[in-house]
């Protein structure tokens, strides 16, 4: 911030690592020099957690915080944003509601972004245009593959936390199919030793079914429930009670990723883990295992059910990475499981190789001499590209019937999506493609462009 040009700075730490603490320290630092902050968090319930937490820090410096959210009221919104864009409000913390249009500022000197991952690129980049030269925090556990790259490209600052809090354990991830007696013995070993559990369950239309289930598998435990489709005030008195252990249980869609700090939770049990992405499964894990007390996580999924690849993977990936700290280590996994997305566009994720690195780079090259208004004079050659050498080898497979069936399905090929695809399926049957085959591919697909 002391620099002289914007920040851009992309801070990678675990829950509970102190990446709010570092961002209440930067918020009193652009406040105490006469500018204002915009802190922009993805839910209502984390957007409240702060705004308490930075109105009792700073009250005594006489710093001005408000709220905006969806569940302040319009009279109260409508004042907030007089007052702010005259300069009478110093922090402003609010969900989405911080990227209407409505909102004018009288000096917005930093943004801060928690939860970086949950927004989308066309949230971040929206309220950037309100002011070009502000500073921009950005806060993530396990930040998207797209600002991940940027940070290791040089594009974003990095810095990391990896001092874990005293007397914190790695949580015990176990992945496993999802059994009746696994769950009840979960949650009445975590109540033997006077703890509570969450149970993630991600479907509103028939969560209540999940609840009373549970009753009947556990009935000596206390069970509530929570969804994002209930009142304010509704899901602040389940998770007030929660705090208070009049229940032991509480079963939730997935609200509880962000913004719930109950030490006393220590056992997580989620219902079909195989549904969510990397990024969601470690934030939900981090939700227990926030005491000196060892937690225990559950990822279930459906019996015998055929899982892709990619859920595979992140399963795996999760249940490998428990150690405390390991949340730069799982965006790094995310990054090559899904690929770097568009760096100058609007894609969190996704691969450059599905055109091939040189392509990439032209078609880079190409975009921004557009952009800059030079033209090329487009060059046709006309040379057919030599097709002898093209075939499918017998030492890569043998059967004489497979290698037709296959021949047949590349004349069948129309697009690069469907090289891609089908690349993938003969590297998992038969190994790695030598080059000769996969320009046969790429030939067959240009010839009906």
């Amino acid at each position: 911030m002391e620099s002289k040009k914007p920040m851009d700075r992309l801070l990678i730490g675990d829950v509970g690592y102190g990446k709010t603490e570092v961002a209440m320290r930067a918020a009193f630092k652009a406040v105490m020099s006469d500018e204002q902050v915009a802190y922009l968090v993805p839910t209502t319930v984390l957007a409240r957690q702060h705004f308490y937490a930075f109105k009792k820090r700073f009250e005594s410096f006489g710093v001005t915080v408000e709220l905006l959210s969806r569940f302040v009221t319009v009279r109260e919104q409508t004042d907030i944003l007089k007052r702010l864009e005259k300069g009478l409000v110093d922090i402003v913390i609010g969900t989405h509601r911080l990227l209407s249009k409505d909102i004018k500022f009288h000096d917005l000197g930093l943004l801060i972004i928690d939860e970086e991952q949950r927004f989308g690129v066309e949230h971040k980049e929206r309220i950037k245009e309100m002011k070009v030269n502000i500073d921009c925090l950005s806060l993530s556990a396990t930040p998207i593959p797209r600002t991940l790259q940027m940070a290791l490209m040089g594009i974003k600052d990095l810095s990391m936390i990896e001092t874990p809090p005293v007397n914190r354990y790695p949580i015990q991830t176990y992945v496993v199919e999802r059994h009746d007696a696994i769950i009840k013995e979960a949650i009445e070993r975590e109540l033997s030793r006077a703890g509570q559990v969450f149970y993630l369950y991600n479907k509103v239309s028939d969560i209540e079914l999940v609840v009373k289930k549970l009753m009947i598998l556990v009935p000596d435990a206390k069970i509530t429930y929570a969804h994002g489709q209930m009142s304010k005030d509704k899901i602040e008195d389940v998770l007030t009670d929660f705090i208070d252990r009049k229940y032991d249980v509480l079963v939730s869609t997935t609200i509880i990723e962000t913004g719930i700090d109950i030490p006393n939770t220590n056992t997580l049990i989620i219902h079909d883990a195989d549904t969510l992405g990397l990024s969601q499964l470690y934030q939900i894990r981090g939700r227990v295992g926030r005491s000196d007390k060892i937690a225990y996580a559950y990822l279930m999924y459906q019996r015998h059910k055929v899982m892709t690849e990619d859920a595979m993977k992140r399963l795996k990936t999760i249940q490998d990475f428990t150690e405390l700290g390991s949340g730069f280590k799982i965006a790094m996994r995310d990054l090559s499981i899904r690929g770097a997305g568009d760096i100058l566009g609007g894609e969190q994720s996704g691969f450059i190789d599905t055109v091939g690195i040189d392509m990439y780079l032209r078609l880079l090259e190409e975009t921004i001499d557009e952009k800059r208004g030079i033209k090329k004079k487009e060059v046709k050659d006309e040379k057919e590209l030599p097709l002898s050498n093209r075939h499918i080898s017998k030492d890569f497979i043998d059967s004489d019937e497979v290698r037709v069936a296959i021949h047949k399905r590349i004349a069948q090929l129309n697009t690069l999506m469907d090289i891609e695809n089908l690349k993938m399926e003969l590297e998992d049957r038969f190994g790695k493609l030598d080059e000769d085959l996969v320009i046969y591919m790429y030939e067959k697909v240009f010839k009906k462009l």
